[in-house]
């Protein structure tokens, strides 16, 4: 069964494995564990791209086991020892390769990378088996939002096959605006503006997120926009208009995440 796209929010390093008094991640972390129910049937592998990972060009990570990148600083040592063990698919991560290649778009398989935070911290909470084939896609340095929309729409098939889509990001990502009740109406305005992109079909969604950068406070909600592109990538792999399944103030902060069907 055609399994649907997502765009989930990561949330700030290893979050959802620290004592959290406050419960500020507690919404989110419930947000993550509802997504394999929600799900037609259980994936037979997970294609996850990450805005932790910037390269030359889409690359696929092709390890048959792959490595945590540990990429945050600054906490608690048992952070740094959190596990997932889940399998990789140096086939899906060339079939992958192979698609981008083939609609004209550069792309390669790193054999010896390993799973950032963005992918490892939000799989570990809604797929805590680790038994599922994981492969991370990278983000394009040169951070073009239609060139992303692009390879989403060239991944598509993938979906036919079993592969479930995820694009981990944050749909807010200042970090001078988190915790700051300044930026609280600014990252609503563009909140706003980025669900009504999202659920327009097609070409419409496509175009609208082609030129993100006009939207109310859309460099204040993303000083740089490696956090926001892999939703291009999400949209691009569905025609149906999207739906807003998330939506939280974290931090002063309004955050939301999508799903594609």
């Amino acid at each position: 069964m055609r399994q649907p796209t997502f765009f989930i929010p990561h949330g700030g390093g290893p979050c959802f494995f620290m004592d959290d008094p406050r419960g500020i991640w507690t919404g989110m972390a419930a947000f993550l564990r509802s997504l394999s129910a929600t799900l037609p049937e259980s994936p037979r592998a997970v294609l996850i791209v990450s805005g932790h990972w910037e390269t030359d060009g889409f690359a696929f990570t092709g390890a048959e086991r792959p490595s945590l990148v540990y990429d945050y600083y600054g906490f608690p040592p048992h952070t740094y020892e959190l596990r997932y063990d889940a399998p990789g698919s140096p086939t899906l991560a060339a079939r992958a390769a192979a698609l981008l290649v083939d609609a004209g778009i550069k792309a390669s398989v790193d054999p010896t990378r390993g799973l950032d935070h963005g992918v490892f911290v939000p799989l570990k909470v809604a797929l805590p088996d680790a038994d599922i084939p994981v492969v991370e896609m990278s983000v394009d340095r040169t951070l073009d939002p239609a060139l992303h929309v692009a390879a989403g729409r060239a991944l598509a098939a993938l979906r036919d096959e079993g592969v479930l889509i995820l694009a981990s990001g944050m749909s807010f990502h200042n970090m001078r605006g988190y915790g700051d009740p300044r930026f609280t109406a600014p990252s609503q305005a563009f909140d706003t503006w980025l669900t009504q992109a999202a659920e327009q079909t097609g070409a419409a969604r496509a175009e609208s997120l082609a030129h993100w950068e006009s939207a109310p406070a859309a460099r204040l909600s993303h000083p740089e926009a490696e956090h926001l592109l892999p939703l291009m990538i999400a949209a691009g792999a569905s025609e149906a208009a999207g739906e807003q399944v998330y939506s939280e103030k974290v931090l002063e902060t309004m955050i939301s995440g999508f799903r594609f069907n």
